[in-house]
């Protein structure tokens, strides 16, 4: 009568003669923690720098308007208040819009610099992970076909 075939046994074999090397992941994720690292760093410092920004913008938007608040002599008075008001808040707006998007350019050139260095090592590694499987993959196969 026939027997049935240990499929146990051939997988265990064939799973044995072409090694997994852990190695190539655990250098894959110390690379992709460090890029995920120094991104945070880029957004963190984009973030900080944005806040201070506003703080800044707001202080400066209330200390003018104290000025608005004052007793005036003459009705002409409160018109140039609001007029002055209205200039130096156009004029911190365009000054800070500026910086905003100083800080945004400088967090966009930051984050394509390190993709691009992030690219290139994964790149590298990955092929010289694929050469080392590639060998080994052979010489198993190799080893196999003798058997």
């Amino acid at each position: 009568m026939a027997t049935t075939q240990d499929f146990t046994a051939m997988m265990k074999d064939m799973m044995g003669a072409f090694p997994v090397d852990t190695k190539s992941f655990e250098e894959s994720f110390k690379t992709s923690a460090t890029l995920n690292e120094k991104l945070s760093g880029v957004a963190l410092e984009a973030a900080e720098k944005s806040t201070d920004l506003s703080t800044k913008w707001t202080k400066d938007t209330l200390s003018k308007m104290a000025a608005l608040t004052k007793v005036k002599a003459e009705p002409a008075d409160y018109a140039k208040a609001m007029t002055d008001f209205a200039t130096a808040t156009a004029e911190m707006a365009a000054e800070n819009m500026a910086t905003f998007a100083e800080i945004a350019k400088k967090a966009q050139t930051e984050t394509v610099e390190l993709m691009m260095a992030a690219g290139k090592d994964m790149a590298e590694e990955t092929s010289a992970a694929v050469q080392k499987a590639a060998k080994e993959t052979t010489a198993a196969a190799k080893k196999a076909a003798a058997k």
